[in-house]
């Protein structure tokens, strides 16, 4: 079996007035890549976003704005490309390691998934770096697997994984593109990246996104190892206490 090479590759992401930094990321991609890797835009923005990534020859689909995982979905079902690779729009993430993922995917992993917490994360206000860090343990103590970043938006996936998986999450749609394909023993490896100071300005509250995070990585743990949803639980438990 050959080898995939970049006129495989899809990298894709959803987008939300993000004009400051979709350049820089288009650029790197177009870059590294050769100009061979497709580029997919879910795009939800009322700044020129779009209007800049279709100028660098990205697929732009514009959507209402309904939350991150609606978007993220979206782009990772939409490529026909047989390795998917997902990044954030805020020119956080390191476009050169875009070889390396592609060559973990030709090993036979079936999702590499980017580590920013490893390596330490310095650019990350220090609350989302606890948070990130508590996350990750709560999701490695879930699955009993010992998992670094649930949280990152750089993964590289074989696309046939993505459209066997149903994916349920909005704002914890990256901790269950990580968590599912874990707990159902596909082969999975993360990479240790650089993470960069973000350009623009942050949409997630840290309070509210993080709570929403952290019920999504329960939620997916509790379904994934013992075959119930938390909404069930949490229904027997009210019952059980009236």
């Amino acid at each position: 079996m050959s080898e995939f090479t970049f006129d495989d590759v899809a990298v894709v992401m959803g987008t939300y007035n993000e004009e400051e930094a979709i350049g820089s990321v288009l650029a790197d991609i177009e870059r590294v890549s050769g100009g061979r890797a497709e580029v997919v835009c879910v795009d939800g923005s009322d700044d020129r976003t779009p209007d800049i990534a279709r100028g660098m020859g990205a697929r732009v689909i514009e959507q209402e704005p309904q939350g991150y995982g609606v978007a993220v979905r979206e782009a990772v079902l939409t490529p026909d490309r047989p390795v998917v690779v997902t990044t954030d729009c805020d020119d956080t993430y390191p476009m050169e390691r875009l070889p390396d993922f592609l060559d973990l995917i030709n090993e036979g992993h079936d999702v590499v998934s980017g580590d920013r917490i490893t390596p330490g994360a310095e650019t990350m206000p220090r609350l989302n770096r606890l948070g990130n860090r508590a996350f990750a343990g709560l999701a490695s103590l879930l699955l009993g697997r010992r998992l670094h970043d649930v949280t990152t938006g750089m993964r590289a996936y074989r696309r046939d994984l993505l459209h066997r998986i149903d994916w349920t999450e909005n704002t914890g749609l990256s901790a269950e593109l990580l968590m599912r394909p874990v707990a159902r023993n596909y082969r999975v490896t993360e990479v240790p990246i650089d993470y960069d100071e973000r350009a623009g300005e942050t949409k997630l509250d840290p309070f509210r996104g993080g709570a929403a995070i952290a019920k999504s990585i329960l939620r997916i743990g509790i379904e994934e190892r013992f075959g119930t949803s938390l909404d069930s639980v949490t229904t027997t438990d009210t019952v059980e206490r009236t």
